[in-house]
């Protein structure tokens, strides 16, 4: 009959809207990458924690847009005491990461950063280790070689190296690890548990007020800096506006796509996002890159393949 909904018509747009949260969080996480990179290497707005608490600030604000106007995910209340407590560590780890990550994209190509942000499992393998004293089978331990033996091999021979920027990447890799160990361990009680999008609604406002006196102490005057850029090239507030908005649609979209799939679909796809990040960014920005760097790189995904199909066979 005319317009009658059949379960094939189901079925179809059900896996369009979930092709397109995949692509939406494809485009905002490469989109949000690739614009820190232009904004602090190649524009030349070296204010990396500024960058930050502009991220944080969008995802306040939209983070209750969402929730609390919208509806997106029904709103969590937050017990006060320990609960407030273990959120606003997380928020400090959280600061940790982003800012590192930022600062790291003034020193290295995307690529390169891409290759050492692959390491996570080895450092969520480690501080798992150490904090829970949770093992894992052997083989899941022998998939991380590749791992740590890519990056290794993708150091010697990525041709714009940069010590700093190396430790920062590393530094903000290993607290985006710690992070979802110490999440897992600090809010496993019912009591305490909070969806993704509820605990950025109370993550963010508290990495606003940490990072303000940061940023008003280590990158002195930068607003007026930014406002007297903004008078040569208004260009600058749509930058950092739009910036700040796909930081936010990233764990928007990443919540949704989830939700709409599984964990361990999204470890998956994340695999190939980097991917395609490193090959988007060297077309964009041109960086120099080896076949040595390159193969590092390909033997840390293929070891990050192997150490998603090892945890799933373990469990």
């Amino acid at each position: 009959m005319k317009g009658m909904i059949t379960p094939m018509t189901t079925v179809t747009n059900s896996r369009t809207f979930t092709i397109g949260l995949v692509m939406a969080w494809y485009s905002s996480n490469i989109g949000v990458l690739l614009l820190n990179k232009y904004l602090l290497s190649n524009y030349g707005f070296q204010y990396p924690i500024f960058l930050t608490m502009c991220h944080m600030t969008a995802c306040s604000l939209l983070s209750y847009v969402a929730i609390a106007w919208m509806r997106v995910v029904p709103m969590q209340s937050v017990k006060y005491g320990a609960q407030l407590g273990n959120i606003v560590i997380l928020s400090i780890v959280f600061c940790g990461s982003v800012v590192s990550g930022n600062v790291s994209l003034r020193y290295l190509p995307v690529s390169f950063n891409q290759a050492i942000g692959a390491t996570t499992p080895f450092f969520t393998a480690v501080f798992a280790y150490f904090m829970t004293v949770k093992m894992e089978s052997w083989i899941v331990y022998l998939t991380l070689v590749p791992v740590v033996t890519g990056v290794v091999i993708a150091s010697g021979g990525e041709p714009s190296f940069n010590m700093f920027g190396f430790i920062m990447c590393i530094s903000a890799t290993a607290a985006r690890a710690f992070k979802s160990v110490l999440q897992g361990i600090l809010l496993s009680s019912e009591g305490e548990k909070l969806n993704s999008m509820n605990l950025l609604l109370y993550m963010a406002p508290i990495a606003v007020l940490l990072l303000l006196p940061v940023t008003l102490y280590m990158e002195q005057n930068v607003i007026g800096i930014t406002l007297a850029l903004a008078r040569e090239d208004k260009k600058i507030i749509w930058y950092l506006l739009f910036n700040s908005v796909l930081a936010y649609v990233v764990n928007l979209t990443n919540f949704l796509v989830t939700k709409h799939t599984s964990a361990l679909t999204l470890q998956v796809l994340g695999n190939a996002k980097g991917a395609v990040a490193v090959v988007v960014s060297i077309m964009i920005f041109k960086n120099p890159v080896s076949v040595t760097g390159m193969l590092g790189y390909l033997l840390t995904v293929i070891g990050v393949v192997l150490y998603s199909e090892a945890k799933k066979r373990n469990k």
